[in-house]
């Protein structure tokens, strides 16, 4: 059983197979959920119920009507859940942050995410990675969502989306390229650009201010992390980014960085370092995204309970390649 020889490699004392065999355990506070994502919102809910706070993996749920259960559960079980958002902690991205904070960037422009990844054969050996039941959804969800989500946590809330979404480069259910314009709440402008065919792997984070321009580094999984360059063509601003960071407090990055400040709130009754609520935004972006790539219309959010998509997307996404598991001649979803 692999679970026993990661338990042996770092000296864990007891394994558990079974899901409700965890639940009885006492001797547990915070459950950890890395399933497959078909598996999330029922698995939350159980743990929740059971008294433990629960960490889960992306994507938390399948639709907005899971997420707002998700939010009732959560109060009446008096527990806590924290998606998985670790890409935030980077020392980069939190610069950015700081800087935001003190007023030294001005408001957003126009942002660029681009996620340009590779996923192949052996990724795809795990039969649930291949189909909309099984991993909810393709690159927009399951690859490029802490990219998004690194963008509308410096850059604010989104607006509307105008998307579309195909499946050119492997033979499965869901989609493995993306681009989206979005336009945020404060008025600034946005794309996302998101492949799993790209021969070089990259992924970068470029955003252009009033007063400077803030752009990552390009490695694929350390997005957040530095080198990060903050740039101005005003000397006077120059000098206020470099007085700015020099008082900067880093702090662990990536997921070591999530659960020490996750401890730090359970100990301290502090807030989470991410929520429901973030998890909520993360859904409602994809949702969407997904909606847009379906119908071939810009939407708008907030979604409300009125939304086609607020129950799901669908599985798979409606329109010429709906149910198609080879890449089609005709690709778009629209």
């Amino acid at each position: 059983m692999r679970a026993a020889a990661v338990a042996g490699r770092h000296s864990v004392l007891e394994v558990v197979a079974d899901f409700d065999e965890l639940l009885r355990h006492r001797n547990v506070d915070v459950i950890d959920l890395c399933t497959p994502p078909n598996l999330h919102f029922a698995q939350t809910v159980k743990a929740l119920r059971a008294g433990f706070h629960v960490v889960c993996e992306k994507p938390i749920a399948a639709s907005l009507v899971e997420l707002d259960q998700l939010q009732i559960e959560e109060a009446r079980a008096g527990r806590w859940v924290m998606p998985i958002f670790q890409y935030r902690f980077g020392a980069g991205l939190q610069k950015l942050r700081h800087l935001v904070h003190r007023g030294i960037t001005g408001p957003v422009v126009l942002a660029t995410a681009e996620t340009m990844w590779n996923r192949g054969r052996d990724y795809y050996s795990t039969a649930w990675r291949t189909t909309w039941s099984g991993s909810l959804g393709g690159c927009l969800l399951c690859h490029a969502v802490h990219a998004h989500d690194m963008l509308t946590y410096i850059c604010g809330p989104v607006r509307s989306v105008s998307a579309i979404a195909k499946t050119m480069v492997n033979r499965i259910e869901t989609e493995d390229c993306a681009v989206a314009a979005l336009e945020l709440i404060n008025g600034g402008l946005a794309s996302l650009a998101v492949t799993l065919g790209s021969r070089e792997q990259h992924s970068r984070l470029r955003i252009c201010f009033t007063h400077m321009v803030a752009e990552s580094g390009t490695h694929p999984y350390e997005l957040s992390s530095d080198p990060w360059r903050f740039v101005s063509d005003d000397p006077a601003i120059e000098a206020e980014i470099d007085a700015t960071l020099a008082d900067f407090d880093p702090c662990h990055e990536g997921l070591v960085g999530q659960f020490q400040r996750l401890h730090d709130a359970l100990a301290n009754d502090q807030p989470l370092p991410v929520n429901l609520a973030d998890g909520r935004a993360s859904i409602e972006l994809a949702t969407a995204l997904y909606y847009s790539a379906t119908d071939g219309t810009r939407v708008t959010l907030p979604l409300t309970e009125g939304h086609p998509m607020y129950c799901g997307w669908g599985s798979p996404l409606t329109g010429p390649n709906a149910g198609k598991t080879t890449v089609p001649t005709t690709l778009e979803y629209v």
